[in-house]
């Protein structure tokens, strides 16, 4: 009994320290699994706020998308009414220049009128004069 004695001992002492490594080994894995999972729900909210981030984004640039595009249109109709008014103020500017010449004709047509009415009063004095 003894030697079944002595033979126990040093097994139980080696299933004794397996236990230990085993717990110990479990130990660490519980920890290496609750950090994993720490690390996973890290990493899957930097995927969603990186998500979040390229949703932002994109947004962004549809937006400054639309706002050149409707800067463009903006652009396109600012200069359609430029020429239009270039067009106008050329029509305007022609009408003045008609406007303009027909009434130097009238001042040199108003001078004529004044110069004759001066000569016909002249003539009319002069004859009012020879009369008396």
């Amino acid at each position: 009994m003894s030697n079944v004695h002595s033979e126990l001992t040093p097994r139980q002492r080696e299933l004794l320290k397996i236990r230990r490594d085993s717990d110990t080994k479990a130990a660490e894995l519980v920890k290496m699994e609750k950090m994993l999972q720490q690390t996973k729900d890290l990493l899957d909210r930097k995927t969603e706020s990186c998500s979040d981030s390229m949703d932002l984004q994109e947004n962004m640039v549809e937006d400054l998308e639309e706002k050149l595009r409707s800067s463009r249109r903006h652009r396109r109709s600012s200069l359609h009414h430029t020429q239009l008014l270039e067009s106008q103020m050329k029509t305007v500017k022609g009408e003045l220049v008609g406007t303009l010449d027909h009434l130097q004709e009238l001042r040199n047509v108003l001078r004529r009128s004044q110069q004759k009415a001066e000569e016909r009063k002249a003539a009319m004095e002069k004859l009012a004069a020879g009369l008396r």
